[in-house]
């Protein structure tokens, strides 16, 4: 079979993956995760109005305060062409999971070889938790989409040394930024792992300072209209006004204290339960089951009320988007007093579980139906992929060992990154998906050579760089 064939028959695999967790998701679409009725709303409103709001009906405009533009404009698309229906998007992003696939076979042809591409194209395809998210209106599928095409198109560049990919890269870059804000910094870590970490590894053949402004430079421009509009509403140049770092440092500082069972548990009587002396005796019932210490079960669950009044509080429309940014601020405030309190044991509890849960955490199971798994199943999944993982440190090292410094640095650096954003804030799994294509392109490699040696990662005629003195 031709390499060609080969890779069809993988983006079919992916397709047919895509579809059902289309089918198999679709009982939890109107009853679970309820961050699509955000998307879902702003891609109606923007479809029908053109305006980035969730009500346009309010008598003075009512700015977007949480979730950041360029996914709800791909959603808007969609429903513009196809109506406003769910199985719609979920059906163009399969089609996505599929070119995600495609990507890391063309990423891979660069640095490695067609063997170790395939390899990762197979791997992704049969990587669950990609179509999981695919069948949801959330920004996963999209957000992994627009960073593979950075990558692939920086890993190109880096090797031919040419301006234009690097600035395309760019703006692919923003537009990832744009729909998951967390990524706003990775284009300056990219600058300075090609001009601080890859000369002190010696790779000679590397864009220049002046090629890096440029990305830089265009990375910057796709993000000033954004800007402009924060400034215009809300009087603040920033990237997410109440979707920002605060409520992520607050919910982290928590993360490591329970299960993440027992949490979600704390989390919903905070949220149905507004007699607070009614709530705090549920909460003593709940320490007690548990035999554990309810004071900061308490403390928790009052800082969520209390916080969260803030924002619910106000009944204008307009005032609530306000009161929002307003308690973003004072989630940041409280949860750094809550990490003062005990620095060291939260380091040590955010390396334990926090990092863990980035990688390995994904449960590609209805979440209508986790609750219900049996341990094992959870625990078979949490191997998987950390396997995975290990495997893509293993490719990396092999790369090195190879002599392939750059392509090496490059694919890693990414890994690296989204621990680093993430270490402080809220882990889920879901957050380390954009970069996990990366992280099943180096399993391969890692893969390749334990079963074929040191000459799998040789390399192919059409891909020779020679990367170093």
């Amino acid at each position: 079979m031709t390499l060609r064939r080969s890779l069809w028959l993988v983006c079919l695999v992916a397709t047919l993956h895509g579809l059902f967790f289309i089918w198999y998701q679709r009982p939890d679409w109107s009853t679970q995760w309820s961050d699509q009725d955000g998307y879902r709303r702003l891609g109606q409103v923007l479809a029908a109005t053109g305006q980035f709001t969730r009500f346009p009906e309010a008598p003075r405009f009512v700015p977007e305060v949480i979730r950041t533009p360029a996914y709800p404009l791909f959603v808007a698309a969609i429903y513009r062409v196809f109506g406003v229906h769910q199985l719609a998007v979920a059906l163009v992003q399969t089609g996505l999971f599929a070119a995600i696939c495609a990507l890391v076979f063309a990423i891979g042809r660069r640095v490695a070889s067609d063997r170790i591409a395939l390899g990762a194209a197979v791997l992704t395809a049969l990587y669950s938790p990609l179509p999981y998210f695919g069948a949801l209106v959330l920004t996963e599928v999209w957000t992994t989409f627009l960073f593979s095409v950075a990558m692939w198109l920086t890993v190109g560049a880096f090797f031919k040394r040419r301006t234009t990919g690097l600035a395309l890269a760019g703006v692919v870059l923003a537009l990832t930024a744009l729909s998951r804000p967390v990524f706003v910094l990775f284009p300056i870590a990219l600058a300075a792992v090609g001009l601080i970490v890859l000369p002190l590894a010696r790779v000679r053949a590397r864009p220049s300072l002046l090629q890096w402004t440029v990305m830089l430079a265009m990375f910057g421009i796709t993000m000033l209209p954004w800007f402009a509009y924060n400034y215009r509403t809300l009087g603040v140049v920033t990237m997410s006004p109440a979707g920002g770092i605060g409520r992520a440092i607050w919910e982290g500082s928590w993360q490591a204290a329970w299960s993440g069972r027992l949490q979600n548990e704390l989390t919903h009587l905070a949220d149905d339960i507004d007699d607070r002396a009614e709530l705090d005796r549920r909460v003593a019932e709940v320490a007690d089951r548990e035999r554990l210490s309810a004071g900061p079960m308490l403390e928790y669950v009052h800082q969520w009320e209390d916080i969260r009044l803030i924002w619910t509080e106000p009944v204008d429309s307009s005032e609530r988007a306000r009161a929002r940014v307003i308690a973003d601020r004072e989630y940041l405030r409280v949860g750094l007093d809550n990490i003062r309190h005990d620095p060291l044991g939260h380091l040590v509890w955010r390396l334990a579980r926090g990092v863990f849960v980035l990688w390995a955490g994904e449960i590609p199971f209805r979440y209508s139906e986790i609750n219900r798994l049996p341990p094992v199943v959870i625990r078979v999944c949490w191997a998987i992929q950390a396997l995975l993982l290990a495997l893509a440190l293993a490719g990396a090292v092999s790369l090195l060992k190879a002599g392939r410094v750059a392509a090496a640095v490059l694919l890693t650096a990414p890994i690296a990154y989204v621990t680093a954003v993430h270490f402080v804030l809220l882990t889920e799994a879901r957050q380390s998906l954009p970069a996990m294509p990366l992280v099943l392109l180096l399993a391969a490699a890692g893969i390749a050579q334990r079963t074929r040696g040191p000459r799998s990662l040789a390399l192919e005629p059409q891909v020779h760089e020679r990367e170093h003195l």
